[in-house]
């Protein structure tokens, strides 16, 4: 399970980059100070054998963090493991934010019928889109912007509109048999009307015809509609992970 849990975290990595990557032991710290998402901003521990020192590493953490203007988070998956669970739980740390990641075989996938669509070049009609369609700042252009750009895989930058109208949009990175699927959104106006599902699945296609053997995506918990459209594509859990705080964060 653990290799399963290391190769979708190591795929993550990959095509979500941070902007600024520093090593402890197997603690991954990834920080980003043009957005301000928690995945591009946390501590990643991945060896729940690598317990020497915690609070000492946890020190030099807050420092990193503190320097970037970020409250100190850890990312906690199963790769954390119990020990280090303990030891926040003993100084107060907070839990929030849990998350699932989950799988889809493409060959189990219905994409026979699925729209075959190009995916956008226009990196700055994309991102106006993504942020408009999910409601998010224009000041996170920059940031948007020089993520996407720092993506070595093959990023599909995917967009269904309505004339000038973006409805929903997402980012499909194409990562040798695996296809990440990120930043999905729906407009708010245009939602419940099957928007998200026929550009997921026009993604899945665009990436399955370049080699992809299996879906993968990251959805909160707490997102019911999300989950339940995930669901009924065929998607299945695979692991959690959520995030934690230390006490007044």
């Amino acid at each position: 399970m653990l290799a399963i849990v290391r190769r979708y975290e190591a795929a993550g990595f990959r095509a979500w980059p941070a902007a600024a990557v520093h090593y402890d032991g197997t603690w991954v710290v990834r920080l980003t100070a043009g957005h301000p998402a928690k995945r591009l901003n946390s501590v990643n521990p991945l060896d729940p054998g690598d317990i020497q020192h915690i609070a000492d590493r946890i020190g030099r953490a807050s420092r990193r963090f503190d320097a970037y203007g970020r409250p100190l988070t850890f990312r906690m998956s199963p790769l954390s493991g119990p020990d280090l669970a303990s030891h926040l739980d003993k100084e107060g740390w907070s839990r929030f934010d849990e998350s699932l990641v989950m799988r889809l075989p493409l060959a189990d996938a219905q994409l026979d019928a699925a729209m075959d669509q190009i995916p956008l070049k226009d990196i700055s009609r994309f991102i106006g889109a993504s942020l408009e369609v999910s409601g998010s700042d224009v000041s996170l252009r920059p940031g948007l912007s020089e993520i996407i750009g720092a993506i070595q895989p093959e990023a599909g930058l995917f967009a269904l509109e309505d004339g000038a109208e973006p409805l929903a949009t997402l980012i499909c990175v194409h990562d040798g048999d695996l296809a990440g699927l990120f930043e999905v959104a729906t407009d708010k106006s245009a939602r419940n009307k099957g928007h998200g599902r026929n550009l997921i699945l026009s993604a899945l296609k665009w990436a399955r015809l370049r080699g992809a053997r299996e879906a993968w995506l990251q959805v909160e918990a707490g997102n019911a509609p999300a989950l339940a459209l995930y669901r009924s594509l065929g998607f299945d859990e695979v692991y959690r992970y959520h995030y934690r705080r230390p006490p007044g964060a």
